[in-house]
């Protein structure tokens, strides 16, 4: 089940990333896990994305890592904010970096570094103001799909 993909050490590093991330930037980054994906990535994406009510954050500035584990499928979805500013590639290199990660089974690292990575661009293009909140939970998500 997608709830124990990762053990509580690989769920650290993961959570950790995030705030790492996010410490420099108003951009939000989630991650939901679910177990299999019976459409399109993107299309499964972006639905998860309004379920977790991620283009609510005020500068369009979320970003969405999903993964569906049994299918050994994912996808980083960013909101309009992010993609009017970075890129046409930009995901695709940071999905590159994550799937070298998940041939070889690091699993944590791959993600970790990917958000990292998202954190690093976020940073360039909206930066941390003192008067930033953090918009949405850090907490990784999981679903039954």
């Amino acid at each position: 089940m997608a709830i124990h993909f990762f053990n509580r050490e690989d769920e650290a590093i993961i959570l950790k990333a995030i705030k790492d991330a996010e410490k420099n930037t108003s951009g939000e980054i989630q991650v939901h896990v679910e177990n299999r994906c019976k459409k399109d990535t993107m299309d499964r994406a972006a639905e998860v994305f309004a379920m977790l009510k991620m283009q609510r954050t005020q500068l369009r500035n979320g970003v969405l890592f999903y993964l569906a584990v049994e299918d050994k499928k994912f996808a980083i979805l960013g909101d309009s904010g992010i993609n009017a500013r970075v890129p046409a590639d930009f995901w695709v290199k940071i999905k590159d970096n994550m799937q070298d990660n998940f041939k070889a089974g690091n699993f944590a690292k791959g993600l970790s570094e990917g958000i990292i990575e998202a954190g690093n661009q976020l940073k360039k293009h909206f930066p941390f103001d003192n008067g930033d909140v953090n918009e949405l939970s850090d907490d990784i998500s999981f679903g039954n799909n």
